[in-house]
């Protein structure tokens, strides 16, 4: 009890700064999925700086513009690679979960995957203490790492 007490005070005076990416090879459907897991208190902030306007992401006043702006940010940070060939992330939308948005892209007509290669420098810019985390499954295999800020880029091989 007395650590979980001490945890909790450490992490209110020192904040943590994480996000997750899945990507996922579904070749039933030929298609790459990627989710962004993001706290939103986080990402309204750096959408502040970025484009200089306010951010409300769990009652944007416009969902149009909100998309917009979720989707052009993601994909100017988040850059992947499928057999040395960049793929072009569609937007799908988002949601917001507890404390977290949930940014999800796809890519169609991948039928196979042998090697991906990331880009991941989300929030880089506003929090020195970044950490972002990827997990990619190809084939039923997960393979995972950590990108800790100013380290943006990784491989996986399948």
């Amino acid at each position: 009890m007395l650590q979980l007490i001490i945890i909790s005070w450490l992490s209110f005076f020192h904040p943590f700064y994480v996000s997750v990416t899945e990507i996922n090879h579904n070749a039933h459907t030929q298609a790459v999925e990627v989710s962004c897991r993001i706290f939103y208190d986080d990402l309204e902030r750096t959408l502040e700086k970025q484009y200089h306007t306010h951010v409300d992401i769990v009652k944007p006043a416009d969902k149009n513009k909100m998309n917009q702006l979720l989707s052009d940010y993601i994909k100017k940070h988040l850059i992947i690679k499928a057999d040395g060939k960049q793929l072009t992330l569609s937007y799908v939308g988002y949601e917001i979960q507890e404390d977290a948005a949930w940014t999800y892209f796809e890519v169609k007509g991948i039928s196979k995957v042998k090697k991906f290669e990331v880009h991941d420098d989300l929030l880089f810019t506003e929090h020195p203490e970044q950490i972002n985390m990827l997990h990619v499954t190809v084939g039923g295999q997960r393979k995972s790492t950590k990108l800790s800020n100013p380290e943006s880029d990784a491989v996986f091989e399948f």
